[in-house]
C-alpha cells in the first residue's frame, strides 16, 4: 500500500492512500491544484513525513498522527508469515500469493539471515522462487538463505529495474542490503540448500554502482555540510548559481553554462539532503506532476492548460 503525503498550497498537508477520492472527489481540488510531496509504503513513516512537511511549510501539526487515527489502525500489515531457520512460509497458495504481496508492500520480518522487506523488486524474486508446501497446498514458502543471497547480489530497491515506487523505500536504507549476512561472499542467488553453487558467472550480479548523486552526497558529507550546513545559505547559493547560468547564456558562453548547471545540481542535491529528502525523490515527484500536464509552447515557453 502506498501512502501519499500531499500538499494543497495555502490550505493543508495531509496523507491519503487514494488521491483521487480524498483530494479530488472529497475536497474538490483538481490535479493541478495540489502536489505530492512524498510517497511511503509504511504508515508510520508516512505519519512522520506528514508532520515534518507540516512544520516545514508552516502548517499546524496534527495533534493525533495519521497512523494513530482509529480509521487507519486496520491498515497495518495483515499477512501473517511463519518464519523458521530455513524458510518463510506465506498463508496462501502460490497462485494467489502475488496479490497478497502487493497488498503488503513495505511489510518486514526478521530471519536468521537478516531482515526482509516486501518491495516491487522482491515480489518478483519471491514469485520466481516460491514453492508449494508439501504438507499443505494452501501454503507456500521461500528459502531464507536464498532470499538473503538475492539481497547480497542485487539492490532490492533497484532504480534501474524500473520500479520507481521502490525508490522512496530505497532512500530509507541508503541503498544498503537489509539481509547482509553473506555480503562478503557475494554468493550467486541461484544457489540454495538443494542446489550447490555451480551457477554460471553471469548469474552473479554486481553490487549497485554509486550514482553521481551518491558521489555528491559523499563529497558534501565528508566536508561537514550536512552536519553544520544551513538550508537558507544553500538556497541563496542556488540563486547565485542560477544568476551565473543566466549571465553565461547571455554571453553565449557554453562552457560556463555547463559549469553553472552542474553547480546548481550540486547545490540542489545538498539542499534536498538538508531538508531530509533525496534529490532523486524530488525529481520523481516533479516528473509525476509534469507528466500529466497538457499545454502548448508560447514564446519559447511551455504554457500548461
Amino acid at each position: 500500500m502506498i501512502y501519499y503525503i500531499y500538499h494543497i498550497p495555502g490550505k493543508k498537508i495531509g496523507v491519503t492512500t487514494n488521491l483521487k477520492n480524498r483530494v479530488e472527489d472529497q475536497q474538490g481540488y483538481g490535479p493541478g491544484e495540489y502536489e505530492v510531496l512524498a510517497r511511503r509504503h509504511d504508515i508510520t513513516e508516512a505519519a512522520k513525513y506528514e508532520a515534518m512537511y507540516q512544520r516545514m511549510y508552516g502548517y499546524p501539526v496534527d495533534i493525533v498522527p495519521y497512523d494513530k487515527l482509529n480509521c487507519n489502525k486496520n491498515k497495518l500489515n495483515k499477512m501473517k508469515v511463519n518464519v523458521t531457520e530455513q524458510t518463510t512460509t506465506f498463508p496462501c497458495p502460490a497462485n494467489k500469493l502475488k496479490g497478497q504481496l502487493m497488498d503488503n508492500i513495505g511489510m518486514r520480518w526478521m530471519t536468521e539471515h537478516g531482515e526482509f522487506i516486501i518491495t516491487l523488486t522482491t515480489v518478483k524474486w519471491i514469485m520466481k522462487n516460491i514453492k508449494t508446501s508439501m504438507f499443505n497446498d494452501q501454503r507456500s514458502y521461500v528459502y531464507n538463505k536464498a532470499f538473503a543471497r538475492f539481497y547480497d547480489n542485487n539492490d532490492a530497491f533497484d532504480l534501474l529495474g524500473g520500479n520507481l515506487e521502490d525508490v522512496h523505500m530505497r532512500d530509507q536504507y541508503d541503498g544498503k542490503t537489509l539481509a547482509g549476512g553473506m555480503s562478503e561472499q557475494k554468493v550467486p542467488e541461484c544457489c540454495d540448500e538443494n542446489n550447490p553453487c555451480t551457477c554460471e558467472p553471469e548469474f552473479a550480479r554486481r553490487p549497485r554502482q554509486k550514482t553521481q548523486f551518491d558521489l555528491i552526497r559523499e563529497w558534501a558529507d565528508e566536508r561537514g555540510l550536512y552536519e553544520k550546513g544551513d538550508p537558507k545559505t544553500q538556497a541563496l547559493k542556488l540563486v547565485e548559481e542560477v544568476g551565473e547560468i543566466c549571465r553565461a547564456i547571455l554571453k553565449e558562453d557554453h562552457d560556463e553554462v555547463v559549469d553553472g548547471i552542474g553547480d546548481a545540481v550540486v547545490v540542489l542535491t545538498n539542499l534536498a539532503e538538508l531538508q531530509g529528502v533525496k534529490i532523486e525523490h524530488c525529481i520523481h515527484v516533479a516528473y509525476n506532476v509534469i507528466s500529466q500536464r497538457t499545454g502548448k509552447m508560447v514564446n519559447g515557453t511551455f504554457k500548461k492548460d
